[in-house]
């Protein structure tokens, strides 16, 4: 009863206060300008990076990132900003 009912909870809190979904149920937030940047916050840290991929944990699962010419420009412990082509965004669960 406690992990679900701590879901339903949390799923009402954010119907009935109009609260970001991102922020009550602890869901990454993704930002993309074209294929040329990407801004991810509520991450969990950086898994893997090189210039052709980048691999996020997040709180449920993994964040895969594909593409050319990676650079990270901004890291901070719950944020990244990379820049690059981006071609490919793929959520793994577990």
């Amino acid at each position: 009863m406690g992990k679900k009912w701590g879901e339903q909870m949390k799923n009402w809190l954010t119907r009935s206060m109009n609260l970001p979904e991102d922020v009550m149920m602890d869901l990454p937030r993704i930002t993309m300008i074209g294929q040329l940047h990407i801004y991810i916050e509520n991450h969990r840290g950086l898994l893997t990076f090189s210039d052709k991929e980048v691999r996020l944990l997040l709180t449920k699962g993994q964040l895969l990132i594909k593409g050319q010419s990676f650079t990270i420009k901004t890291i901070l412990p719950e944020e990244i900003l990379i820049e690059g082509k981006v071609e490919k965004l793929v959520y793994l669960e577990g």
